[in-house]
């Protein structure tokens, strides 16, 4: 059974997942560029296929600690995260997409992020 957050919970989590979210979001450009050069060029100031490798067990360590909360990861690029809830007695996912700064989406189950709304 999903974890089913309030509208508080999950706003409560959301300064360590502003730090978490960052850090991928560093990290997912950072092992970007450097499979880019690996592959044009076949070499890299920032290292080889070790750190590539390196940067991938991190970004799937972060997204662990998103799914270990219950936290629904939905894409990595951008970044969404989606809290399971209930408003109003229906069923939603409270919405977070990279760049935004606090908690103010969500949308109902069946309607996906289509159908993202600002929170009441």
């Amino acid at each position: 059974m999903d974890r089913i957050f309030t509208v508080d919970e999950a706003r409560a989590i959301m300064p360590v997942l502003l730090e978490r979210a960052d850090a991928f979001v560093t990290m997912r450009g950072e092992m970007a560029e450097l499979a880019h050069e690996l592959r044009s060029t076949g070499t890299s100031e920032a290292g080889g296929l070790a750190e590539a490798k390196a940067y991938e067990a991190r970004l799937e360590e972060i997204l662990g600690w998103f799914e270990e909360r219950g936290i629904e990861v939905k894409g990595i690029a951008p970044l969404l995260v989606d809290f399971p809830a209930v408003l109003d007695g229906a069923r939603v996912r409270l919405c977070w997409l990279e760049g935004d700064r606090d908690l103010a989406w969500y949308h109902h189950d069946e309607l996906g992020f289509a159908g993202r709304r600002p929170l009441p």
